[in-house]
């Protein structure tokens, strides 16, 4: 692999083929586009990185965040080797290869060896496993790039070594800032170029982009090169090239990864809160992403029990009404019924009383005593080995609802009067809410 830290001269002289996102990549850390978090005077890794006091890193974050980059601008900060290896296509002899050339360098002339391992979550257990006694002695520091939340798609061993740090979407504005300086960069950029771009133009690549500096950079690129000039000989790149250059706004989302999670999350939160708008937003993410609507629809069917439940019954049979619609009619109108259903939920009253009744009734039967059934709920062939035991026929005797009036009659149906189910007050809730405490007080008064 060429080293990323050439000489100064051929630096300044990036090849032509090499992509202008490739050739924009930042040098120092000021030059990194957004990650203020992490990234700010005084901020954690900022001072571990120009105090080179530091072993493992982890970034994780969505595509075009940075991750690659600042791996670079850290062993430049340090003054390290800079050896990269990619989580799809490396092997284990590979890896035993770049240490062996960090423990050479390092005995040799003293030089610390950073291993950049981009996508480190597609190394198995025993691939990520080779690095942790090298890591230790360390022969090398090492930095992880991922998409996915390293808790869940790395090794506990390799994580517990390791510094994490989230990189978030860059925002438009520190998009923008990109834009402009590689607008203007003679050396690396396009400045050598008689090109320009209206504000508007480059505040709509930076949004398209969606947080993602090497796709906008891409996008500027690809603008740049194919627009003729004028009769003056300028390139200009106004809002409707920016349109062609850049045309479907990248979502970040993965199958099966955070996005995916979060997202779905955050719109089962908003029908929860009773927030159409936002429920609304990330119904709409997620089928502009490309998620499988049939994952939505079983989404909307459990928040139907679990958050609106018996406040309005009917929100069950309009999500399941949903659900089967999507599958007759398909894509792309099935995300009618799916908004239907969205908006129904969102706004209908809200209850989870019956399904908290069962976590509290489902701990009592993991964590307390197992209770019988009453012998008068007993079958008839049961019934007969309970009086055959001496159980008399008060005991036996099963009262049916419907021989009384209202169809309710007083009698046991578990012992030592459980009660788990408590309605709440809200919607239509409150009618049951009324008829179950005239039940109760009957029931309690023939005690």
């Amino acid at each position: 692999m060429a080293d990323l830290f050439q000489q100064p001269a051929a630096e300044h002289e990036a090849a032509a083929s090499e992509p202008l996102a490739s050739r924009m990549r930042p040098r120092s850390l000021d030059e990194v586009a957004g990650q203020q978090h992490i990234l700010a005077k005084g901020k954690l890794l900022r001072r571990a990185i120009e105090a080179d006091r530091f072993t493992s890193l982890i970034f994780h974050g969505p595509p075009g965040t940075g991750k690659t980059s600042l791996a670079g601008v850290v062993a430049r900060t340090t003054g390290s080797r800079f050896e990269s290896l990619n989580g799809v296509e490396s092997n284990v002899a590979e890896i035993r290869a770049k240490i062996d050339q960090a423990r050479h360098m390092r005995d040799m002339r003293g030089q610390s060896t950073i291993l950049f391992i981009d996508e480190i979550h597609r190394f198995n257990k025993a691939q990520q496993d080779v690095l942790l006694p090298h890591i230790e002695r360390g022969i090398v520091r090492f930095i992880g790039a991922t998409t996915h939340n390293p808790f869940f798609h790395v090794n506990s061993p390799l994580v517990s070594r390791s510094q994490i740090f989230q990189l978030d979407p860059v925002d438009a504005a520190a998009i923008v800032d990109v834009l402009k300086r590689a607008l203007d960069d003679e050396q690396r950029g396009l400045g050598g170029k008689n090109i320009t771009a209206d504000p508007d133009a480059l505040l709509h690549l930076a949004t398209k982009a969606d947080g993602d500096v090497r796709k906008a950079l891409t996008a500027l690129e690809l603008a740049a090169l194919t627009t003729p000039a004028d009769e003056a000989g300028v390139v200009r790149i106004d809002i409707g090239v920016a349109g062609e250059s850049i045309q479907k706004k990248a979502v970040v989302y993965d199958a099966d990864g955070d996005a995916h999670y979060d997202t779905a999350s955050a719109f089962i939160k908003s029908i929860r809160g009773s927030d159409p708008d936002a429920a609304l937003y990330w119904l709409a993410k997620m089928i502009h992403a490309g998620e499988d609507p049939r994952f939505i629809s079983r989404r909307l069917v459990i928040s139907a029990s679990e958050d609106i439940g018996l406040a309005d019954s009917g929100g069950l049979r309009v999500a399941l009404d949903a659900h089967r619609a999507l599958e007759f009619v398909g894509m792309p109108e099935g995300r009618i019924p799916l908004a239907h259903a969205t908006v129904y939920l969102a706004t209908a009253p809200k209850s989870n009383t019956a399904y908290a009744a069962l976590g509290r009734a489902m701990d009592d039967v993991a964590n307390g005593a197992t209770l019988a059934v009453p012998p008068h709920l007993r079958t008839k062939t049961r019934k007969k080995l309970a009086a055959a035991s001496g159980t008399d026929d008060e005991a036996l005797k099963y009262h049916y609802s419907h021989d009384f009036e209202g169809a309710y009659v007083p009698q046991a149906y578990v012992p030592e009067g459980r009660r788990y189910y408590e309605p709440g007050t809200q919607g239509l809730e409150l009618r049951i809410r009324e008829r179950l405490e005239h039940w109760r007080k009957s029931r309690d008064s023939e005690k």
